[in-house]
């Protein structure tokens, strides 16, 4: 087994280099040649093979896992599987979850891939009302567990299954509702006592939270919970200025506590508005010459450590998704390019925990605006 994940790894290694290495343009001025500049990776049918091998691979691996939950009794000592029959595999809930928020999201831009067979079967078997009646259930036993990293990357799945166009993906996203519209409520219900928003750059980070809760609920028309997130994103961060990006990245970072602020308020804040916003918030992102220095990992067997190589990725759909929708910030697309082709070759390494989740991250740094 050991023998057959470290050649799947060397291969999906090999491909994904060929991904970064494809993406380099030699750049020319008039005063002559320039330095090779790395361009924008172009996910294509072949790497994305490659890259839906994780989640396949990882969902269904039940252990090792970190299960993260409190004990009132000896009865709560189960099995990942017993306790979690959706997602109990890839280290983690969240990670199990945007797994499968990573197959969909390939098939999707690849519905003839190859895989793709072996990604709708084990679609079909976990999200099954029974299996998500086991967390509904296991939520209203502690309504914090997963909170929000977790909740947020479950809300992302569901708009996923919603926006598929695919025989199986209406009966999924049924399947799925109820659980959704119980993070909702725990989301609505949890804002208001959040007294301080979580400026870290891990998984409790509040602007992250949000941003893709917030894509829920606008596409779900979901009323209550976009007043919420509306209202706490303006109570926490309206009032931001000059986010001390000079001190990041901390070490284990896969966020960007500033970065990740640009990311929900570009969302909830009206154009004038949140240029203004920006400008008091970040004003260096105006300028053409703006760099940022990627995050270097000194040793990708800590799973810790390893978390910079997610910063890379996230840093990058930021910046992509904030030159998308304000054109005058393209020349950070660049920044992107360096940060994405950094990361890329090393989602796939010798050991297990980058390889858990490292995936969806970058899936979704390279089809961000896709």
């Amino acid at each position: 087994m050991q023998n057959d994940r470290q050649t799947l790894r060397r291969g999906l290694f090999l491909a994904l280099c060929c991904c970064a290495l494809a993406a380099c343009s030699d750049t020319t001025s008039e005063q002559g040649p320039a330095l090779s500049a790395p361009s924008r990776p172009v996910l294509l049918q072949p790497q994305a093979e490659n890259l839906l091998q994780l989640p396949l691979h990882c969902v269904e691996t039940e252990y090792p896992n970190k299960l993260s939950q409190m004990l009132n009794s000896d009865a709560d000592l189960r099995s990942p599987r017993s306790l979690h029959p959706a997602f109990y595999g890839c280290f983690d809930w969240h990670s199990a979850v945007h797994g499968h928020w990573s197959m969909v999201r390939l098939i999707k831009e690849f519905p003839t891939m190859r895989g793709h067979e072996q990604a709708r079967d084990i679609l079909q078997r976990h999200i099954t009302d029974a299996n998500i009646a086991a967390d509904i259930a296991y939520f209203k036993t502690d309504s914090a567990w997963e909170r929000p990293y977790g909740w947020a990357w479950l809300l992302k799945l569901m708009v996923e299954l919603e926006t598929w166009d695919d025989p199986i993906a209406a009966p999924l996203a049924a399947t799925l509702t109820p659980l959704a519209e119980d993070v909702s409520a725990m989301y609505i219900a949890h804002l208001p006592k959040l007294g301080y928003p979580i400026r870290v750059g891990e998984h409790a980070n509040t602007a992250f939270g949000l941003t893709f809760a917030w894509d829920y609920a606008l596409h779900s028309g979901d009323k209550p919970l976009q007043l919420a997130i509306q209202q706490r994103a303006n109570d926490f961060y309206a009032n931001d200025k000059n986010c001390p990006l000079s001190w990041e990245p901390s070490g284990y970072d896969f966020l960007s506590p500033c970065l990740e602020e640009v990311d929900l308020m570009r969302r909830i804040l009206p154009q004038a508005q949140f240029l203004t916003w920006l400008d008091g918030f970040l004003p260096e992102l105006r300028s053409p010459t703006f760099e940022l220095a990627v995050g270097k990992v000194s040793d990708r067997s800590d799973g810790k450590l390893v978390h910079l190589d997610g910063l890379n990725f996230s840093r990058a759909w930021v910046f992509y998704g904030l030159a998308e929708q304000y054109p005058e910030f393209s020349h950070l697309k660049k920044v992107a390019d360096l940060h994405i082709n950094s990361a890329l070759p090393n989602v796939v390494g010798d050991s297990y925990e980058g390889g858990h989740w490292l995936g969806s991250f970058a899936i979704n740094a390279l089809l961000i605006d896709r």
